[in-house]
């Protein structure tokens, strides 16, 4: 094993300073949801030479900060604004915003955020450490606090300890002041009620946050892990509830003016108001409160103690309320609430006894809610006062002189926590009569508790040590629930997370990276929250063996005095401080177990095969780890979660590595045997090797002892006699599931016994059954080789709660059998089982409902609900009576099995169908004093589950027609739960439960074909006047059925991510979009589709698909680099996703985290492009005048330039009578150039080659449109689209843009890749000779409705393109928007070197105002011959009538090159312009003009020419 891995600690920053207290006045107003506030900082420099001081601020206004007085400059950047796309960028450069929050997350500081600059005048004055001044200092920043227990000695509060008192040299504290506003909250302060339609109590509340970057959206601070300080909180607002509405008082220069009624200041200037909500309209917003409502006083809760309450003197609406926190703490852990909230005394709920005994320690415990809402905050918390006296007794004394909880709306995780105020959710809150919440709100509220201790008054030193923290509380918070749950619940809680973390802790980094990664995915929160309590645990039962008494508590109780006493420093916690504390306290080096479980990952897996030994009587025990084996064959059969799916991709984007898996696990192990005496004999191995082997001493004598009192107390209670008496001796006294035992019971029951052979080999055996890992003391999945009457013995036999749910588990998982049925039943029917094991032996009977054992699970089942929850020998229920908690769980589990019963097609049996139906309808809870919700939400969930048909390689169903039973059964089915739906919409159930149950039985069948997809259905639940759990599930329903693929749907879904206030709803909003982007990544909606629609047809159809398709959808399965991959090619191209992803960058009202997801999703969908567009002004033309002597002023006019300079324009080149014939002479440059007429110019421009730089540069040439002498006085023109990529296979494709509505042109050869018409002129270059530059003019009629391709046999000087490897000749027209409908006729044209040439495949080109003209060119081979084939391109539609025209780099191939399918650029490049023009006579004009290649008179065009 390898030794524990250090972590780098990260020291902390030296900043020339540290903080000793702050002081918060802020000023809140509800109606334009804005503050107003003054801090006040004072910190101690820690050396002479500080010269800036820089602080954490975000979303602030900036208005006025001083130094000692002085006004000091600043420099301030606002966080948010840059968490943004421009308006100038697009979802392609997401890495911009990105990058930063990257940096931030590593670590990194945003140096430019808020940094204040020392003024003239202050100086760091270093004071004599024995002076007064030094000395109060020295108070200030370690002090010694008063407190009702006697004083206690503070912890230093600085970032560094040592920093301060370095050399011993002081110098005098310096006192920043900072006067701001803040208008735009999109974090750390939530309003609620305030919003128009809103009708909520309107209340504020602080959103604290585990990590920094919260506190400085509220207050500028140092908003760090390491500065602590002491802390003054004042808070103005509203004095009630309708002071809060009533509008507000005028501003003056940005100061409220209370005795200004009029409007008007001292000085005469008139005052702007406050910008009001649309709730503001009309005198007062009251939105119809009651006169009682509006009288409510509005309180404010925050944390420390509060020291004055006091009315404005001149503003009677509004009050101040002050509070003080001596004790030295983190900017992050400020929170307070304000709003009408009720107060509840939590602390009457403590016993007389209780007060008496802890005296002063016994804490006062505060609750706070929203009106109307006190009962459930009693029923709710009222568990709170014993688990603070509980924590007293045995950590230490609480850190603060009370405690307070309040409940507010929409706030995003179930606890806030912040020092002395824990800010819960009023989403926990529950009435007496509901019971299900029972199992976690008091788990969730005492967690808040024990944050107190651990996280508030001791925070981790560094990143990696949060597992101590988050651990350390939930360890508190289970053996606190331990005291009053009991101890089968806690530990029955235990063996289910330790089953869970088995199955989940795959392919995950350990506990000390996870702490680094926390903030990245509410995955890595989830699993650590799991994980690190459970480790803790194990580590106790160590302890606690090896010691006797000293455990983990006592390892808390050592790590709280230390933070006490100043010897942890800054009350910070790392993982080494730890380990040194659980070494002393447990006298034992832990170095190893650290290492395996907090340093490493994954859980051991150990397959033990137990073989008793007669000879030596030992029993031979073998226990193999095979944990590397099955991780990797679950890596080769698992596939990707799509609920994991965010969660693994970011893990991959920022290179978090899973854990190695470690082939042996180490430590001691406690094996237990119960012998044939029924003793239970314990020995302790040492596991230290991959394989262990040892030999374990038999002790009984006698076999069977016990197995013959069994079988003769099973005969007393057959007969009915006494065995409380002289038979006790006789009898086993402790045996569960001993019910049902009469003969008249076992034949109404259909109970079956052990056969004869099985009870032979049973009195053959040496021992009653093996524990392995007996005492808790792994986080382990075992395996253990033994006969199943002994595991059947375990769940009878044995106490405690764990081996009983093994037992269970084991029987679970085997084959339905008569007798695993009837063993399971009898478990069920015994109440002194646990419930939690009673119901998962329901779950397991269900197994052996089956046809070929006559359906004795679902008769078991039956008869179970019938004996429990119905009258005497009826069917009929009895009306519900769920006192009897365990009871109650049974009566919910019976149904979830039952509906789980399917036929061998796949459908569940009628008679199951029928019976989740009756039960529904015949539910009666008239005299009930609890509340039936959720029990008729689950037999909803089971009922639209007996619906719906079961996948599986082995159903099958070949009917074709449904019984006339089963259409009826469903339509009474369907009507049932539209009436439960409906009845929530006039009677709303606890938390919506019949809604959201009658959702997903809508979305189960939609998905299954039972009814049609309507996603209207689910729509109407999505809007902003639903609760926000109801449009989760609405939304989570439509993400399932795949409508995220719904443009329409994706667009709505992104804006209302965006823009819902409150940010409970959008975190989980963020997560459900991508567990749907998951479900398109991993293909589960094309499979889910497919396979439904081959089950529901009644055939299964084996789709013939390639072995790369195949291997493809394996790899995005199994693959996370493959997931993503096909993300992107499923979405990335989604211009609606593009274009909302961007307006929710843009958007105001998103905070951190949801900028950070949607960028998380953007780095998945696109490749970031590192462009920035921006916009110039249009230039000014300028003006010059002479002044005369050789001078001239140049000024600029107002007039601007709208239009790009025009080309340089060439004058019409003439035919030369003297030049050969074909060729053409450029006019001299002094002539002026020719006025272009109008008419279209096609240019083919070629890319830059690789020659070297010319000698000098070629400007390009236009030639100006010549109109036939009878063309019109308005010259037509064309219309042009480029080429698609569908193309012959011969012809590869490569795809190009447009820019700027411009066609790209250039020639085409056949291995040439090209998808852009490609102009004729490259084919009509007449052989080019040296010499002289000349042009050749060319007219080319062509009658109406003619079709001609102008095809030219270039020499080889004259070719712009290499020959093709083979003769064939290529063809490349110029494509048109239309073709014409009418097959062209050849029509000759005499010309020299050109040839009209008639094609049935080319395409015709579009005149404006005249009919469609086909026009195409063709190359003919270079032996002259005749063409041998042709490759049309596809034809294509535009709506462009102006010039197009675009660049293509021209290549040339060898027939070595065209095996390696490799291109070269051509060493030639030309230019040429073709010119048409239509007149009112049916033909076409062409006018071609060439220039000579610059290369053959041997010099090279500059490298950025263009022809």
């Amino acid at each position: 094993m390898p030794a524990f891995q250090e972590i780098e600690q990260k020291s902390a920053p030296t900043h020339g300073f540290t903080v000793l207290s702050q002081k918060v006045e802020l000023d809140i107003d509800f109606a334009s949801r804005s503050l107003k506030g003054k801090t006040e900082i004072t910190i101690q420099p820690t050396n002479h030479e500080l010269k800036t001081i820089r602080l954490n601020c975000r979303q602030s206004e900036i208005q006025r900060v001083t130094v000692e007085g002085k006004a000091a400059s600043y420099s301030y950047g606002n966080l948010y604004k840059r968490l943004q796309l421009y308006m100038t960028t697009g979802i392609f450069q997401y890495h911009f915003p990105k990058s930063r929050i990257d940096a931030l997350r590593a670590g990194g500081k945003d140096d430019d955020e808020f940094v204040i600059s020392l003024p003239r005048g202050i100086r760091v004055v270093e004071v004599d450490p024995f002076s007064v001044a030094a000395q109060e200092a020295l108070l200030g920043r370690n002090g010694v606090m008063t407190r009702s227990d006697g004083p206690i000695p503070e912890t230093p509060t600085g970032r560094n300890a040592e920093e301060n008192t370095t050399n011993n040299t002081l110098f005098n504290p310096l006192r920043i002041s900072i006067e701001y506003s803040i208008s735009e909250f999109r974090d750390g302060l939530q309003f609620v009620g305030v919003q128009d339609g809103d009708s909520r109590y309107p209340h504020v509340y602080t959103r604290n946050s585990r990590f920094a970057g919260i506190a400085c959206c509220l207050f500028p601070c140092v908003d760090d892990d390491f500065s602590r300080c002491t802390w003054e909180f004042s808070i103005r607002c509203p004095r009630t509830l309708g002071d809060i509405f009533k509008k507000p008082r005028p501003l003056a220069n940005g100061t409220d003016i209370h005795d200004s009624n009029n409007g008007v200041t001292p000085n005469g200037i008139t005052n702007d108001v406050h910008k009001a909500d649309s709730v503001m309209d009309g005198e007062d917003g009251f939105m119809g409160m009651t006169e009682e409502e509006k009288a409510l006083e509005v309180s404010v809760v925050c944390s420390g103690d509060m020291t004055d309450d006091i009315d404005d003197p001149k503003d009677p609406t509004r009050k101040t309320v002050s509070f003080t926190c001596s004790n030295p703490i983190l900017p992050r852990h400020i929170g307070f609430a304000v709003g009408p909230f009720e107060h509840v005394d939590l602390s009457d709920y403590r016993d007389g006894d209780d007060d008496e005994r802890l005296g002063s320690s016994a804490i006062r415990v505060h609750g706070f809610c929203l009106p109307g809402r006190a009962d459930e905050v009693r029923n709710s918390s009222m568990i709170l006062a014993k688990a603070v006296d509980s924590f007293t007794e045995k950590y230490m004394s609480y850190p603060f002189t009370s405690y307070k909880i309040c409940f507010v709306d929409d706030l995003a995780p179930d606890v806030a926590t912040s020092a002395s105020l824990s800010i819960c959710s009023s989403r926990l809150l529950f009435p007496e009569n509901v019971v299900e919440p029972l199992d976690t709100v008091p788990r969730t509220l005492v967690f808040a508790l024990a944050s107190q201790w651990l996280g508030v008054s001791v925070i981790p030193a560094n990143a990696s040590d949060w597992w101590i923290i988050i651990g350390g509380a939930w360890f508190m918070t289970d053996v606190c629930l331990q005291k009053f749950f009991g101890k089968n619940d806690y530990k029955f809680r235990q063996k289910m997370m330790s089953d869970k973390v088995v199955e989940m802790d795959v392919k995950r980094p350990c506990l000390r990276t996870i702490g680094e990664k926390l903030s990245m995915d509410p995955g890595e929160m989830e699993f650590l929250e799991l994980k690190a309590p459970l480790v803790l645990s194990i580590l106790h039962r160590r302890l606690v063996k090896q010691s006797g008494k000293n455990g983990v508590d006592r390892c808390l109780w050592r790590l709280f005095l230390n933070a006490k006493t100043g010897v942890l420093p800054n009350a910070a916690i790392s993982t080494d401080s730890f380990i040194r504390i659980c070494e002393k306290v447990g006298h034992q080096k832990l170095e190893q177990f650290f290492s395996q479980w907090v340093g490493g990952a994954g859980c051991p897996s150990f397959q033990c095969s137990p073989r008793f030994n007669k000879k030596k009587l030992v029993i031979e025990l073998k226990i193999e780890q095979v944990q590397t084996a099955e991780a990797s064959r679950r890596q080769e059969t698992s596939f990707i979660e799509s609920s994991n799916f965010m969660r693994e991709a970011k893990e991959y984007n920022y290179g978090v590595e899973a854990g190695p898996i470690q082939n042996n696990f180490m430590g001691p192990m406690t094996i237990r045997i119960h012998e044939a005496d029924g003793t239970p004999y314990e020995h302790i191995v040492d596991i230290n090797s991959n394989i262990t082997r040892v030999e374990i001493p038999y002790n009984t004598k006698y076999k069977r002892l016990k197995r013959s009192r069994r079988q003769k107390e099973r005969a007393a209670a057959a007969q009915g006699l006494d065995v409380s008496g002289e038979a006790q001796d006789d009898v086993l006294l402790y045996c569960l599931g001993d019910v049902l035992q009469s003969e008249q019971e076992v034949a109404d029951w259909r109970l079956t016994d052990w056969p004869k052979e099985e009870e032979d080999r049973m009195n053959q055996e040496s021992y009653e059954w093996i524990r392995i890992d007996a005492d808790f003391e792994w986080i382990c999945k075992t395996s253990l080789a033994m006969p199943n009457y002994m595991y059947v013995s375990q769940l009878q036999q044995d106490k405690d709660i764990v081996a009983q749910v093994e037992s269970v588990q084991f029987l679970s998982r085997k084959a339905g059998h008569p007798l695993v049925s009837s063993i399971l039943v009898r478990t069920l029917m015994d109440s002194r089982y646990f419930h939690g094991i009673r119901t998962l032996a329901a779950s397991a009977i269900a197994r052996s409902a089956k046809d070929d054992l006559e359906w004795i699970g679902l008769f078991h089942l039956e008869k179970a609900f019938q004996e429990l929850f119905c009258y005497a020998d009826s069917p009929m229920t009895r009306p519900n009576d769920f006192s009897d908690r365990g009871l109650y769980n049974i009566q919910c589990a019976i149904p979830k099995a039952i509906a789980g019963i399917r036929e061998n097609n796949g459908k569940a049996p009628m008679r199951v169908k029928k019976f989740i139906l009756d039960k529904l309808k015949s539910n009666d809870n008239g005299g009930n004093e609890i509340s039936d919700h959720h029990y008729v939400a689950t037999l909803m969930s089971c009922l639209a589950q007996v619906l719906t048909t079961a996948y599986g390689p082995n159903n099958f169903n070949f009917s074709f027609e449904d019984d006339a039973d089963e259409f009826e059964f469903q339509r009474d089915a369907l009507a049932e739960l539209s009436r439960l739906q409906r009845i929530d919409e006039w009677i709303p159930s606890y938390q919506n439960a019949y809604t959201i149950a009658a959702l997903d039985c809508s979305s189960m069948l939609m998905k299954s074909r039972v009814i049609p997809r309507q996603p209207a259905e689910f729509m109407q639940y999505t809007q902003m006047n639903c609760a926000d759990n109801v449009r989760l599930k609405a939304w989570s329903c439509l993400v399932d059925l795949g409508m995220i693929k719904n443009p329409h749907l994706l667009k709505f879904l992104l804006y209302s991510l965006e823009s819902d206030p409150s940010p409970y709803f959008r975190d989980h909003l963020l997560r459900i979009f991508g567990c749907g982007l998951g479900q398109i990544a991993l293909g589960e909606l094309k499979a889910a589709d497919e396979q439904v629609e081959e089950l529901n047809n009644g055939l299964i159809i084996e789709r013939e698909e390639g072995v790369s398709g195949r291997e493809a959808d394996l790899l995005r399965k199994k693959s996370i680099e493959g997931a993503i991959a096909a993300l992107r090619v499923e979405i990335g191209n989604d211009v609606c996703l593009q274009n909302a992803l961007e307006d929710a960058l843009r958007s105001h009202n998103t905070g951190y985290n949801d900028v950070e997801g949607l960028l998380e999703i953007c780095s998945l969908l696109y490749e970031p492009d590192d462009k920035l567009e921006i916009t110039l002004q249009y230039p000014r033309y300028w003006k010059a005048q002479s002044l005369g002597n050789g001078k001239l002023k140049f000024s600029r006019t107002d007039k601007v330039r709208t239009n790009l300079i025009p080309p340089l324009v060439v004058t019409k080149p003439e035919i030369s009578k003297g030049g050969s014939k074909g060729h053409a002479t450029h006019p001299k440059p002094s002539h002026p150039p020719e006025k272009p007429k109008r008419g279209l110019t096609l240019v083919n421009k070629s890319i830059q080659t690789q020659a070297q730089a010319p000698t000098q540069a070629q400007a390009p040439m236009q030639a100006p449109m010549q109109a036939p002498t009878q063309a019109p006085t308005v010259a037509p023109t064309i219309s042009l689209l480029p080429a698609t990529a569908n193309h012959d296979t011969s012809t590869p494709s490569v795809s190009q843009p447009l820019e700027s509505r411009r066609l790209l042109l250039q020639a085409f050869s056949s291995s040439s890749q090209t998808l852009q018409p490609p102009v004729a002129a490259a084919m009509l270059t007449p052989p080019l000779t040296k010499g002289k530059k000349k042009s050749l003019q060319v007219k080319l009629k062509v009658p109406k409705n003619r079709l001609a391709e102008i095809t030219s046999t270039p020499s080889r000087n004259a070719s712009l393109l290499a020959k093709a490897p083979s003769s064939a000749s290529s063809t490349t027209p110029i494509i048109p928007p239309l073709v014409s409908a009418r097959p062209p006729k050849a029509s000759p044209t005499p010309g020299p070197a050109i040839t009209p040439h008639v094609s049935s495949s080319a395409q015709s080109i579009t005149i404006a105002g005249r009919d469609n003209v086909p026009l195409s060119r063709k190359r003919q081979s270079p032996s002259g011959d005749e063409p041998q084939g042709q490759r049309p391109l596809k034809r294509q539609a535009s709506t462009d009538s102006v010039a197009l025209a675009g660049k293509k780099s021209l290549t040339r191939h060898s027939p070595a090159d065209e095996e390696l399918g490799v291109q070269r650029p051509l060493k030639r490049q030309a230019s040429s312009e073709v010119a048409i023009a239509a007149s009112g006579k049916p033909s076409l004009t062409l006018k071609l003009k060439l220039k000579k290649n610059p290369l053959v008179g041997g010099s090279r065009p500059p490298a950025d020419s263009t022809g």
